[in-house]
């Protein structure tokens, strides 16, 4: 037998047109042996001549044999070439059979696999021609990895990945990005998956393959897929925060059992090894004048190894678990073990200044603060050098840019980090410039929109871990968002992991009573539904048009302005600016409100009232104040806050009436244990927030959440785009989090009528 490959044409039609085409196949050259005699397939002479002592002797062939020879080739794949009619050999083609022409390189090296191991076995002897190309390395060959520095990029390292084949190293690695640059082409990994085919051959020479094992070659495609993110492909180079990928290629190796032979002279392996895993414990100094929980404890270890690894993270656990004592902490450690060789600097919104102060103040007052905030704040530059920790806010930085970029600090805290989700921001842009060793976010809602704000987030924390913005929305966003793809969503849960430490109150605080969420819905009725309902049809009639001329992203404001209109209907007609809306004297929803707080005060319970419109707040102060309730309010315009939040904490109200941007963050208010929402916002994880005022350390009450909305309204409808999209943050962070842009159908929906 003769195995080679050759040019065949191939000839298809689907009954109107011929198309012809040239493809290179293997095909098989078929010759039986009787006494030295050889004698090819194709002969139809009955009988051979072979030499028996000398002489010749004339025998009958043994068709039977010859069949069951057939029958092996053709159960392997092999197709007599004389029966197929759309298959033609050169002219001076000399072949027998032909592996299936619809075929590829790795049908073609699976067959070669099989037919040599069987062909062995059966004893034949097989001529293979010395240029065939589709030969497969029969034994497992070892696997290296060579990681080096860059030579053109500091930070930066190049990868030699392959196989070990009798003491010559094979490169695979531009292989294995070619093949995922085609397979990208053809939908991504899934298109492997579902190939059916337990190996896929991998083209080491001209003529040899190796053929890996799909779910390890699958492994390997995800780990080189993230590690060379499209921006890199064609000088293949990856930062080293990346190098956490080749962590988990190699678990998937040793378990497979063919283990690779590293080799990292710069140990940029071994380090993305130490962030992996449980952090080890740590000691906290005397000066900490608190005891921390075990889960705070494991978020200072966590702190402490990001510092350890040189690389930036998030501390995410959820609001209230004690993010900014958990910071204090590793500061002070810091402090003790003598490496705060410069300040650490805490930017945050403007509304928590005083809570760092004052933390800093009860739990570590051994630790020199600085305040840069205020008219004052420039006499104090000079301090601030000298200090432990510098507190200052995101607008300070904006203003004093050019100041802060002349410093430098030990560490850069960023509290709600969310305010730099926007890459293109003043607040994002003026962070970057400021000079330190380590840096860390502390944010409950890393992402509150959609996937570009975690890129934001981690292309400052970690440069290079997510790629270019424009890699990471082909590589990582478009995938997740648009097709839902849960190969790509998993691979980047694993890449943010090692830098994201997440836990929620109902995992770690046990103690914590129970919180109760009830919606509650409020039917408009009059005057009030014949006002949304008029409203509702000029403004969708507004937006459509918009949308027509200008497209749906450039409508935003036309959209906003309606909507806004339509949730100040629910609320209460007199927010709306409207001289439709001035004869409407009734409030289906306030006095909804009333009758429930009615119902909170008589049974002993303090309450929380947050709505996103302040004008709202002032309607409901004027209601209670026609009854006799005494309440407090906080708004943006509430000059001392920490004043205001005392007297509620003192007993002086039961009633406290906030602002949702307000008071979405910055407060302790566990002395009331329910909370009513008077309208609901876009964004979940911003509602919830304003909860976790109340429901939080400290907490000894059952908590009642208690969300108005009008039925059938846009408010109704807000709810559900919430359970629509909040997948997404749920997918990266395992708990709830926000909605991504607006599509047509959902303006659509939002305007709907009122339903019967």
């Amino acid at each position: 037998m003769r195995l080679y490959a050759d040019h065949v044409m191939v000839t298809s039609t689907d009954g109107l047109s011929c198309d012809v085409d040239e493809v290179l196949v293997p095909l098989i050259e078929l010759s039986f042996e009787y006494g030295g005699t050889r004698v090819r397939a194709s002969d139809e002479r009955p009988r051979v001549f072979r030499s028996d002592a000398g002489r010749l002797e004339a025998v009958d062939r043994d068709r039977k044999g010859e069949g069951t020879a057939r029958r092996v080739i053709e159960r392997l794949g092999a197709v007599e070439l004389a029966c197929v009619e759309s298959i033609t050999q050169a002219e001076d083609g000399q072949a027998d059979y032909v592996v299936r022409a619809d075929g590829d390189e790795n049908a073609f090296c699976g067959f070669t696999a099989r037919a040599f191991a069987q062909w062995r076995s059966l004893g034949w002897r097989v001529d293979v021609d010395a240029a065939y190309p589709f030969r497969v390395v029969e034994k497992d060959p070892a696997w290296y990895a060579r990681v080096a520095p860059s030579e053109e990029r500091a930070g930066w390292f190049g990868l030699e990945l392959g196989v070990d084949l009798d003491g010559t190293c094979v490169d695979l690695l531009p292989v294995v990005l070619d093949l995922l640059e085609r397979l990208e082409q053809d939908g991504g990994l899934e298109a492997l998956a579902s190939s059916c085919r337990p190996t896929w051959a991998l083209k080491l020479t001209e003529t040899h393959h190796l053929t890996v094992p799909i779910d390890r070659l699958r492994a390997l495609l995800r780990v080189v897929a993230e590690l060379y993110q499209g921006e890199h492909r064609r000088c293949p180079a990856f930062p080293e925060v990346r190098a956490g990928a080749l962590v988990e290629l190699d678990e998937v190796f040793r378990g497979a059992g063919a283990p690779i032979a590293w080799t990292d002279p710069a140990g940029a392996t071994h380090r993305a090894k130490a962030r992996v895993g449980s952090p080890r414990p740590v000691t906290v100094p005397t000066g900490l004048c608190a005891t921390l929980r075990p889960y705070q404890s494991e978020g200072v270890a966590f702190l402490q190894r990001l510092r350890e690894s040189g690389v930036g993270g998030v501390l995410a656990d959820e609001m209230g678990l004690g993010k900014t004592l958990q910071t204090i902490a590793h500061v002070l450690i810091e402090k003790a073990e003598g490496r705060l060789d410069a300040p650490v600097l805490v930017v945050g919104p403007t509304t928590l200044v005083g809570n760092w102060s004052r933390e800093i103040a009860r739990f570590a007052p051994t630790l020199k603060v600085v305040i840069l905030h205020g008219t004052e704040r420039h006499k104090r530059w000079d301090a601030a050098a000298k200090a432990d920790v510098v507190v200052t806010t995101y607008p300070v930085v904006v203003r004093d840019e050019e100041k802060f970029a002349e410093l430098r600090f030990s560490s850069v805290v960023l509290d709600e980090a969310q305010t730099i989700k926007n890459s293109r921001s003043q607040a994002r842009r003026a962070v970057e410039r400021i000079q330190c060793d380590h840096r860390v976010c502390l944010t409950g809602t890393p992402v509150e929109n959609h996937l570009g704000e975690l890129w934001s987030i981690f292309d400052w924390l970690a440069p290079g871990l997510l790629g270019d913005q424009l890699g990471f929305r082909r590589f990582w966003r478009q995938p997740i968002e648009e097709q839902r793809d849960a190969e790509r969503l998993g691979a980047l849960r694993e890449t943010v992991a090692p830098y994201v430490l997440r836990r929620l109150k109902r995992d770690v605080a046990k103690e914590l009573p129970p919180k109760t969420e009830l919606q509650v819905p409020v039917e408009l009725g009059g005057k009030q539904r014949d006002l949304y309902e008029a409203i509702r049809v000029a403004a969708h009639a507004d937006v459509r048009k918009a949308i027509h001329a200008k497209g749906l992203a450039a409508s935003a404001v036309t959209i906003l302005d309606a909507l806004t209109k339509l949730r100040q209907v629910c609320c209460d007609p007199r927010l709306v600016a409207m001289d439709a809306a001035r004869g409407v004297t009734e409030s289906a929803k306030l006095e909804a409100f009333m009758a429930l707080l009615g119902q909170q005060l008589s049974g002993g319970h303090r309450v929380l009232v947050f709505s996103q419109f302040t004008s709202m707040l002032a309607l409901v102060g004027e209601a209670l104040h026609a009854r006799n309730v005494s309440y407090l309010t906080l708004t943006g315009a509430t000059r001392d806050r920490q004043r205001v939040v005392d007297a509620f904490e003192a007993g002086k109200a039961d009633v406290f009436l906030i602002s949702l941007k307000a008071g979405g963050t910055g407060l302790n208010l566990t002395s009331a244990d329910t909370v009513v929402h008077y309208d609901p916002w876009w964004n979940p994880a911003a509602q919830a927030q304003a909860t976790d005022r109340a429901y939080r350390i400290g907490q000894r009450r059952p908590v009642f959440v208690h969300s108005l909305f009008v039925a059938g309204s846009v408010e109704e409808r807000v709810l559900l785009l919430q359970q629509k999209k909040r997948w997404l943050s749920m997918s990266i962070l395992g708990d709830a989090g926000a909605e991504t842009s607006l599509s047509e159908n959902d303006v659509d929906a939002l305007f709907a009528p009122l339903a019967e």
